[in-house]
């Protein structure tokens, strides 16, 4: 399976912006964007041009794929769903992004990043209903019990992060049970359960041309 595999934290680098993709290294003075708050590279600090148009469209559409480790085919497929489907299509976009299981689990303090999560979902820690699910991508419903699964409850990874989830509020269309490592989707998640630096008009704008 095709993913990233570099330096997480040049990516908040190049966008401008911190995109939570460290868990809490984000939150404390070791982040790098707090030191060095300019584009990588031999000539990120001189990287000064505006941003305009296309530009801005752009950047808006890898933020999202960056915060939710999507791919270019995986991200424009959200889309085209999201197009066809009725209502507001960014917000479905985004809705759609926020039903990832990797997401899932880390809303639900299974892990303390999205690409921790995913890692746990792909290494089949995770299940929903029951069954074991090892798609980082899977989309869940309202409904679903997701759950670590018990053998998978003592990991070292998982304790920790259950530590740092005690600090963070959970969405309003999730419920958790920490004891148990488990949570439900009681809602489908609305734009402003999606509390990230994204402008989801931009991107149906650059995919809408």
């Amino acid at each position: 399976m095709a993913r990233y595999t570099g330096a997480v934290c040049r990516l908040c680098r190049r966008e401008g912006t911190k995109l939570f993709l460290k868990g809490a290294k984000c939150f404390g003075e070791k982040c790098p964007i707090e030191k060095r708050n300019f584009a990588p590279g031999q000539h990120g600090r001189d990287r000064k041009a505006k941003i305009v148009g296309y530009g801005l469209q752009l950047r808006e559409k890898q933020k999202a794929k960056r915060i939710y480790f999507a791919l270019e085919g995986q991200f424009r497929e959200y889309y085209e769903k999201a197009s066809k489907a009725p209502g507001v299509t960014g917000e479905i976009l985004l809705q759609q992004l926020e039903r990832r299981l990797d997401n899932v689990a880390f809303r639900l303090g299974f892990a303390s990043s999205r690409r921790q999560a995913r890692q746990i979902v792909r290494h089949g820690h995770v299940e929903v209903n029951g069954r074991k699910v090892n798609i980082p991508s899977y989309q869940v419903n309202v409904g679903d019990e997701i759950k670590i699964r018990p053998n998978s409850a003592k990991l070292t990874v998982v304790e920790s992060s259950r530590e740092f989830a005690s600090h963070q509020p959970a969405p309003a269309w999730l419920t958790v049970d920490g004891a148990a490592l488990s949570g439900k989707v009681i809602a489908l998640p609305k734009r402003e359960d999606v509390n990230l630096p994204v402008n989801e008009q931009l991107i149906v704008e650059l995919y809408s041309k």
